[in-house]
Formats: C-alpha cells, structure tokens, sequence
C-alpha cells in the first residue's frame, strides 16, 4: 500500500447494533492526535434492496481510492427520486472510519487495515434501529433484514474482525475500543501516542500488617469471579523456608474493575476481553506477550519484596511449544486454550514471612469510585475474614463419590512406550526422554475451588496455583519452578528430575532420602536437564553468568521427596523478556534433552495434547519481573453439561538405563497426592488379574 495511505478501519453490524454511535465517538476520540474522515455506507445504498450494489459501490468507489491514498468521490442515493444524487468526497485523512452493514464483506477485507464487528441482540437491534430512524423505516424492517441474512449466510465479518463489541451492554465503549485498537499490529504506528498514554499509570501499593487465612480471602474476594488467579505458597508455615523464599509469597486477583482484562491464545490467535470489547491479535503468542509485558511500566516500594506488581497471571500451556521449536499437534474441536490469563488491575499479595499484606490496585490518576470501593472491601476481608473450616479428610468421601478414574495408558501400553523411548536412546536421537500419560474421570458436578482446597490441604506446595476460567479451572500443587526473571534481569531455573514416595515410618521415609540422593540414574536425569537449562538460558545471558548455584539437592514434600538443582544467570541488556521465557519453553523437566528433537518423539508417543499440563503457571508483572511454575501435580477441571471433566497428567524421565516397570511405579507415586486428597484409587489395570495393578 502507498506510504501515504491511510488508516482504513470498518465498522460493521446488523442494523441497530449500534455502529454509527461508535463511530461517531470514536472518531472523535482519535482526532485528538489525528486526521480522521468518517463515511457512513447508508448514504451510499441503492434503495431498500441495494445492500449488495451498496457493497460493490462501496469497494470499487470509496476503499480503492483511499487504499491508494486518494480522496474517494462518490454520489450520495437521493431517497426520494430513488436514483444517484450529488457527488461527495471522503478525504484520505490520517485515519479513516467506514461505518454500516456491509463495511467489512469479504470483498471489502483485503484493503481494510482493521474491522470492528458490533453483535447485538436481534430485539434490541430492532427496537434501536426504529427508534432511531422513525416509522418510515418500520415497513422495510423485515426487506432489510433479510438482505442481511442472505449475505451473512455465505459471510462471516464477525469471525474475521479484529475488534469484536458486545452493544448494548451498558454505554458505548469508544475508550475501551480505542485502547483495543492499539494493540493490532496494523495500528501499532500510527497510534502511538495513544499507546503511549496507556503506559501512564501509577501502581498504589497500601500494607496492612495481618496474618489472614489466605484461603478464606481469596473465597472472599474471588469466589464468585468468573476469572480469578490464586498463585498459592501453601506450603508457606507447614515446611522450613525454602531458598531464596520460594514460599513466602501468594498472590490473588481476578479481571474485574477498569484495567482487568482476560486473554485466551488459540493456535496463532490471542483473543483479549476487557468488558464489552475482544481483541484479537493474529500473531505468534511470545510476540504479543512481548508486546503487552516486555519492558517495566512501573515501580513497587522499597519495602515490597514480592516481584509482581500487578498485570497478567494464568497459565501457558504445553502445545505452545509449536512457537519454540515443537511441531503442531492435532487438537480435539473442544480443546482448552493454549494459554489463558488474566490481567490485574487490582491484587492483593499475602508475604507469609512478614505477616503482612498487601493491597495493589492501579489508577491513572482520576477518580476511581470502583477503585475505592474495592478497598474498603479488601481491608474488610483482610482484617475480618474468618478461617475456612478444614476439608472433610478423603476418608469422609463416600466411595460411590470418589471420582474414578481411567488411564489413557495400560501398564503394558505404558511399559511399551518406555521401551520405544530407550530405543531412541540407542539409535542416539535422544538421551532423556520425559514421557507422560493421563488420568481422567467424568464426575458430577464438582465446585472447583473445594476441590482445590483439598488438594492443597493434602500436598501442600511452594508453587501450587488455583486459575479459574469461564468453563474450565486448573488446580495444582507444583513444588517446581519453570523460571523466574527478576526486574533488575536476575534468571533463575529450579529443575525437579528425582522422586520418591513419602512413608510414615521415620527410618524407612529417611531411607527413600538416601535412595533417591545415592541414585546414579536420577543424578542422570537432573544432570541432563542442568545442561539443557544452562542452555537454555545461554541465549539471553551475560557470557559467563551462567552458574549451577545448587547440584541434585534433596528437599522433601508432604508426598514425596524431591532432587533439585538450580541455574542462575544474568539478563544481557537488550534482550526481549518475553524472548526469555519463549527460549526455555517447555521446561526442559517435562520434554528430555536435546529438547526439540524429544519433542518429536514425544509426538509420536504420546498422540494426544498435554494442555495446560507440562506449561508454566504464574505472573508476568508490569515490574518487568515474571516468576513462573511447572505446571505438574495439577488437576484440569471443565464444565461439561451438568458434569465435570477431570484430567490428571503424570510422567517420568526415561533414561537408558531405566527399568520399565520402575517407571509405571514412579507414575503411580507422583499421582498419589492428588488421587488420595479426591479420595480415589489409581486406576486398577484391565489386563492384568484382580488386585494387582
């Protein structure tokens, strides 16, 4: 397109949606900073059945001259003669809105730079649409509509736009759709000022020196959001301090108030919601996060320790690894998103080692009564929030309630696999192999936040999380950190590879300690995923500042005991946050080494997504900071009709030297913590003979 083309960007909608009122505002809205022309295409329609001639005209008459960066000449239909009126122009302006049913056909399409869709409810559309335009519209309601139906029959502007409107829903949202246009590609540029005036705002930060039941906060605050995040240290007092504090913070918040927003990314596609509004951006998944987290945006105070000072929260999941090195794998039609997560506006974050919290909400400065009713109501909860009563203990779940579970694969199946994976080994594609399978049961209707708080109660863990979205909810206690980037570009990464089960007996439980730290084959494995990670790391650190500050430790869980190692380096200056994170992703825990050719072989495996499970979970913070889990020990919950889906990952590595049968056993124990807080069994075997499995 010519360099002096403008901004050509569609309003379209069935009639009474409430296109002309958006436009209107909206171009009012951008010529505080630009040129703007507005074109309505209702002046342009041949009569009440000159939808499609409208749409031609409008195409070869108005988009081609402006694409060209030429001013549009058109005529005007003269309604009563019924015939073309007098000539008018529509400048090629800095910014160009084209306003009404049909601006965005698919013939239209490739010479727009962006299309707002507007949906409606057809009975409002049609009480809006007559009370704006008369009775003389009323008779020609049904011929114009009908027009609509045959041309949306074989298009679809509504699935193509970019910019998506609920109207109707409260007031015209012109701010909201302004702000969601600064962040399409197309628009980046040219609407640079308005993207610089959403980076000017203030983090308020209040503390409050309390010790609150943080489960009973977040029911207080978030029980009824539709999107909420919980980053949980629910270990934090029930296991001595971890290094570097790894338990001592939680955070909780939710989309709600003006800032909140909640992202989905789809196979390309993230779809941002922010009240009324949907944005979505085509592009790779690591470019838009860059886009939305990469650089600091504003400062926490000095006695605020915790990294996240507000922004997004949720999850990444597995099957993003198509955009760092791994290939695409068929997805079932009613797969979860590739990622979700929200963003703050408002949190709150419990620091377990001071016995404080903290309220964060963020202002740009004007008056704010959402905001300041939000606070009072935090402190309430805060200071007067009772404890939840305990979970009733599995032992009270009557067994005919206990969901039961199936296995995607049998132990021989399973054993089959492993020995698939050494033979990879052997032919040196691979040297470790993390192989995983799943659990999954079909239950009634289960609330997902008490199945989280009996899962924390039994495995308790410095990373376990509560994400709820609409439709679907992850519940983990993860004691593995993926990676976290501190503001001032401090990267560390804390690889689990090592596991054995907890016993009650003292002796016997400081045995399985010395087993797992005298074990060649899992010193193998953690060493392997050190140096895939150091690796990893490499491609953004200062030279040199890659260390392994800690080699195969032990620390030990409410379930198991774990073998630990730690990676640290230095951020080179320069270098994309978001590039980071994309670099380590998946975590080299969850896929072997080298990574990307285990991945296509983990493909060939497993046949089937992971989801959320083997991503990442945690914040990216307006800091600039991001600390993020390893998405294991974690329970996929989704609504499905009046029943709930229940999905449970688990694996192991598979080294050369493993013995099939251990690795079947190994999955067993890492299922036990979430099996026995549900009070279920692991999945008897069906070929094998009763009572063994």
């Amino acid at each position: 397109m010519p360099s002096d083309a403008p901004l050509l960007i569609a309003v379209d909608g069935r009639s009474g949606a409430g296109k002309t009122t958006l436009a209107v505002e909206l171009a009012a809205l951008l010529r505080e900073h630009h040129s703007v022309s507005l074109f309505h295409l209702e002046d342009l329609y041949p009569g009440w059945d000159g939808l499609d001639d409208g749409i031609g005209r409008y195409v070869e008459r108005v988009l081609l001259p402006l694409r060209a960066g030429r001013p549009a000449h058109w005529n005007a239909w003269d309604w009563d003669r019924g015939q073309d009126g007098p000539e008018r122009t529509t400048a090629a302006a800095e910014i160009v809105l084209l306003e009404g049913v049909g601006a965005a056909a698919a013939v239209a399409r490739p010479h727009l730079d962006a299309v707002i869709w507007i949906e409606a409810d057809a009975g409002v559309r049609h009480r809006t649409a007559i009370e704006r335009d008369g009775a003389a519209y009323a008779p020609f309601w049904r011929r114009w509509a009908d027009q609509e139906d045959a041309w949306l029959a074989g298009d679809d502007p509504g699935a193509a736009a970019d910019v998506v409107v609920q109207g109707h829903r409260g007031p015209p949202s012109p701010h909201a759709v302004r702000l969601a246009l600064t962040g399409l590609p197309a628009c980046a540029t040219l609407l640079g000022p308005e993207r610089a005036g959403r980076r000017g705002l203030r983090l308020d930060c209040e503390r409050i020196d309390a010790t609150p039941d943080t489960a009973a906060l977040f029911a207080a605050l978030y029980g009824a959001s539709p999107a909420a995040v919980w980053l949980d240290s629910s270990d934090a007092g029930t296991t001595a301090a971890l290094p570097e504090g790894r338990n001592r913070f939680s955070v909780l918040a939710d989309a709600s108030g003006a800032f909140g927003q909640q992202a989905l990314h789809r196979v390309g596609t993230t779809e941002i919601t922010a009240g009324p509004v949907t944005t979505r951006i085509r592009e790779p998944f690591f470019r838009w996060l860059d886009d939305v987290w990469g650089r600091r945006a504003v400062r926490t105070p000095e006695d605020f320790a915790c990294g996240f000072g507000l922004g997004w929260l949720g999850y990444l999941g597995y099957e993003l690894k198509r955009e760092t090195g791994g290939a695409s794998v068929p997805m079932p039609a009613d797969a979860l998103p590739d990622a979700a997560l929200i963003f703050a506006g408002r949190a709150v974050v419990v620091d377990h080692a001071e016995q404080s919290v903290f309220l964060l909400t963020l202002t740009d400065g004007r008056r704010d009564p959402d905001r300041e009713a939000w606070l009072t109501d935090a402190r309430r909860a805060v200071t007067a929030t009772a404890p939840l009563p305990p979970p009733d203990p599995p032992s009270r779940v009557p067994r005919h309630r206990a969901p039961r579970f199936t296995a995607r694969d049998s132990r021989e199946e399973y054993l089959t696999k492993v020995r698939r994976a050494q033979a990879e080994i052997a032919d040196g594609t691979t040297y470790e192999v993390c192989l995983t399978t799943s659990l999954s049961a079909r239950v009634e209707r289960l609330d997902p936040l008490t199945t989280y708080l009996r899962l924390r109660a039994a495995s308790p863990a410095p990373f376990a999380h509560y994400l709820r979205f609409p439709g679907f909810a992850v519940a983990s206690t993860s004691p593995e950190r993926f990676l976290r980037l501190t503001q001032d570009g401090r990267m560390r990464a804390e690889p689990i590879k090592g596991t054995r089960g907890r016993s009650a007996d003292p002796a016997e439980d400081a045995a399985l300690v010395e087993d797992l730290r005298s074990s060649a084959k899992d010193r193998a494995e953690n060493i392997m995923i050190v140096d895939l990670l150091r690796n990893d790391l490499s491609h953004h650190a200062v030279p040199g500042s890659v260390t392994v500050s800690r080699l195969c430790a032990i620390e030990s869980y409410a379930t198991v005991h774990q073998m630990v190692s730690t990676i640290d380096a230095r951020l080179q200056q320069g270098s994309a946050r978001a590039g980071v994170v994309g670099s380590a992703f998946p975590a080299g825990s969850m896929t072997g080494a080298p990574k990307i050719s285990t991945m296509a072989i983990l493909d060939r495996l497993e046949q089937a997504p992971r989801g959320p499970y083997s991503g990442a979970a945690g914040y990216f913070s307006l800091t600039g900071a991001t600390d993020l889990a390893v998405v294991i020990r974690t329970l996929v919950l989704e609504e499905d009709a009046d029943a709930t889906r229940l999905t449970l990952g688990v694996g192991g590595a598979i080294t050369a030297d493993s013995d099939p049968a251990e690795e079947w056993a190994e999955v067993r124990t890492k299922t036990r913590g979430v099996l026995s807080a549900l009070g279920s069994d692991f999945p008897a075997d069906p070929f094998l003979p009763r009572g063994r499995t």
